[in-house]
């Protein structure tokens, strides 16, 4: 069996994917796959199903849902399930079952140890990959709880820290035409990450484009003064001068590809 939450929460089998349709049952398979092979209280569970003012039935309700997501789990063949009671809560056990956020994990770290090991061309593979694995927005509106939330805040961060190696790993590689058109969308899509702007700037630059690098400054300046009231970083406003000096070091420089992962 395969557990995915990269996208809408399914589970996969040789019948296909299958998803629960009721909110408070799929939040208790979320927080369990979020604490895969850990206890979780009861008392967490109830905090992530209604918040800090449960029902007066909370803990009946629970051993409920627990019932009504073992029956939902439950494959022909298997001894167990992977829901186990163990005070004071209960946990789900990964066993042989797989889950695609490790999945998403293990890959980014092989691209992450071939940056570092000086092999670029199976790096970016290896990334590109492992956000193919992304189906959507992740967990949807589950993420009201401070479990889900923290976990959703963590993969969202490590989904950026893959984006940001990719890209340099393609400018370390002198690919800096074909992945414009993915910066212009990543700087939309997270308007005040200003990495995105630094390496838009980068490629733009290298595609003997410096009036449109000097532009996505421009741009990435008005934003984060108009949201923030901030300059840009040390290392956009650097970036941004020697452009304008016209420095040659930024045309080649597989080092600065190498130093941002």
């Amino acid at each position: 069996m395969r557990f995915e939450m990269l996208g809408p929460v399914r589970v996969i089998d040789h019948d296909g994917a299958s998803s629960l349709t009721a909110r408070k049952i799929e939040i208790l398979l979320v927080v369990l796959l979020a604490r895969a092979d850990q206890v979780t209280t009861t008392g967490q569970l109830m905090t992530e199903i209604w918040g800090e003012n449960p029902p007066r039935r909370a803990t009946a309700s629970l051993h409920v849902y627990v019932s009504q997501l073992r029956k939902f789990l439950d494959r022909p063949g298997r001894e167990t399930g992977p829901i186990i009671t163990r005070p004071p809560g209960y946990l789900l056990r990964l066993g042989d079952d797989e889950l695609d956020v490790h999945d998403f994990q293990r890959l980014v770290q092989q691209g992450r140890c071939a940056v570092q090991q000086g092999r670029p061309e199976e790096a970016a593979p290896a990334f590109e990959r492992a956000l193919a694995l992304w189906r959507g927005a992740t967990l949807g509106d589950l993420r009201d709880g401070p479990i889900i939330y923290s976990y959703v805040t963590w993969l969202e961060e490590l989904r950026l820290e893959c984006l940001e190696m990719l890209i340099d790993v393609y400018l370390w590689l002198g690919r800096h035409r074909e992945i414009i058109g993915r910066l212009y969308t990543l700087t939309e899509e997270h308007p005040l990450h200003e990495a995105f702007y630094r390496q838009l700037m980068l490629a733009l630059y290298r595609a003997d484009r410096q009036a449109d690098a000097l532009g996505a400054y421009r741009t990435a300046r008005e934003r984060l003064n108009r949201e923030l009231g901030l300059e840009p970083c040390r290392s956009l406003r650097d970036l941004h001068e020697s452009i304008l000096r016209g420095d040659e070091r930024l045309l080649g420089a597989p080092e600065l590809a190498r130093a941002a992962v």
